[in-house]
């Protein structure tokens, strides 16, 4: 209750073009009936993170954000006067909303009041999800828009005045996503992106990824609803979800599931299960990483699994060759057949609860295309975490791809359609055409 009083105060080629349309024709503010929005998702083939397209300040200025699905809230670079909005305002150290972040830290400044320097103001200490380097940042709230949606299409922007986040120094983007200005932050947290939404919109806890691996067209993300989530050609992605509860870490605010064993072509690779849990100091487990670029596997998981893989190509007729870092197993191209999930190579089976609940990765997610400097390979896109890797599975964006996810808050589960590929869609086949009766 609290939280709520405080926070009131197949490809289509033209699809970039649609998006930019999309952002012209929704550039007017309007009060809607609509509780469920969107943003779009766009990856980096750099650095292979991913982006989230928000409307912040006031006037509504189009902002590009890191996406991390594990951080509690988010945070915007604001230093050298380059934050400019009639609506901003410092939360002070005072405010019971300060209390409630947990800051316990004060800053005093002595410059002209901006969003980046002001006496008294709560601080906060954002992180760097990349490089793992935090800065002190104040805390401020300010006026966030998005999209409305039916599920089909984007329509108007609706806002809320009160999106709380931190302030940050501009080193902090170092390592970032080239035009991102900030994180967004999806994670478990009351002050996340996701939470905040909701809570203003009194929409579902709920929201959904759908990231894309085009170099052209964007993913999508939905918040506030359990779907319908319509991809061309008018599918309803909601329906293909399988569900698994989401777990809770004690120390870490991202999104665990319980993995319980992993089967390549139905055959059970060998782990060690205790690894496979998390314990009460938060180590251990499986979760969800958009900043991570491919799964990491602890060494003894990341050993069972390759050696699972290997034994079932030979199956397929597949002879191992020469890797390239920072793979281990790869394969030559030629001798791959292709299919429409991808590289004709062993399925990954990631099983949940129940040997019947599990999240089928095939080769279009498994496997990384290497073309250069005479090389051209298909690779395992798994990687060695090490032995003291603090999780033992991280799920990587890559194996995330084309995957539509559905994280349902309230009912504490997600909700996976393992490749979409399957039903003759991508992530990339959302119609972000504006629909001029969405207001």
């Amino acid at each position: 209750m609290l939280e709520c009083q405080l926070l009131h105060r197949k490809m289509l080629p033209n699809k970039l073009i649609s998006v930019t349309l999309f952002f012209f024709a929704s550039s007017l503010l309007i009060s809607t009936s609509f509780s469920a929005v969107l943003a779009p998702i766009t990856k980096d083939h750099a650095t292979r993170l991913y982006s989230l397209s928000v409307y912040l300040k006031t006037p509504p200025n189009l902002t590009n954000l890191l996406l991390d699905l594990g951080a509690s809230f988010s945070w915007v670079d604001c230093s050298s006067n380059n934050y400019i909005s009639s609506t901003y305002r410092t939360l002070y150290c005072d405010s019971p909303l300060c209390s409630a972040l947990g800051s316990r830290a004060c800053a005093k400044c002595f410059h002209s009041p901006s969003p980046d320097c002001s006496n008294n103001p709560c601080t906060l200490s954002p992180l760097n999800s990349v490089t793992h380097k935090s800065s002190t940042g104040k805390a401020i709230v300010d006026s966030l828009a998005l999209p409305v949606t039916d599920g089909r299409n984007p329509g108007q922007l609706r806002s809320f005045s009160e999106f709380l986040l931190s302030c940050s120094k501009s080193s902090l983007l170092k390592g970032l996503t080239k035009g991102v200005t900030g994180l967004a932050g999806l994670g478990r947290s009351r002050f996340s992106l996701t939470a905040q939404v909701s809570t203003a919109f009194s929409s579902s806890r709920t929201f959904a990824l759908c990231l894309s691996g085009s170099p052209s067209a964007p993913g999508v993300a939905f918040f506030g609803t359990p779907g319908p989530y319509y991809f061309l050609p008018e599918i309803d992605l909601s329906k293909t979800l399988r569900f698994t509860p989401l777990l809770l870490n004690p120390v870490q605010s991202d999104y665990f599931i319980n993995l319980t064993s992993i089967k390549v072509n139905g055959v059970t690779v060998q782990l060690n299960r205790k690894i496979l849990a998390v314990d009460e100091h938060g180590f251990g487990g499986t979760k969800l990483s958009t900043v991570t670029p491919y799964t990491l596997l602890h060494s003894s998981i990341y050993k069972a699994l390759t050696e699972t893989f290997v034994n079932q190509s030979t199956k397929l007729n597949l002879t191992v060759t020469n890797p390239v870092e920072p793979f281990k197993v790869c394969y030559n191209a030629d001798e791959v057949m292709e299919t429409r999930v991808g590289p004709a190579v062993p399925t990954v089976d990631l099983v949940m609860h129940g040997d019947d609940v599990f999240w089928r990765i095939f080769g279009s997610n498994s496997m990384v295309r290497i073309f250069r400097d005479g090389v051209n390979v298909w690779c395992l896109g798994f990687l060695d975490g090490g032995v003291k890797t603090k999780t033992s599975i991280i799920i990587g964006g890559h194996q995330m791809e084309d995957n539509l996810l559905q994280f349902d808050l309230r009912q504490q589960r997600l909700g996976f359609s393992s490749s979409v590929l399957v039903y003759n869609t991508t992530c990339s086949n959302f119609n972000f055409t504006t629909a001029s009766n969405l207001s």
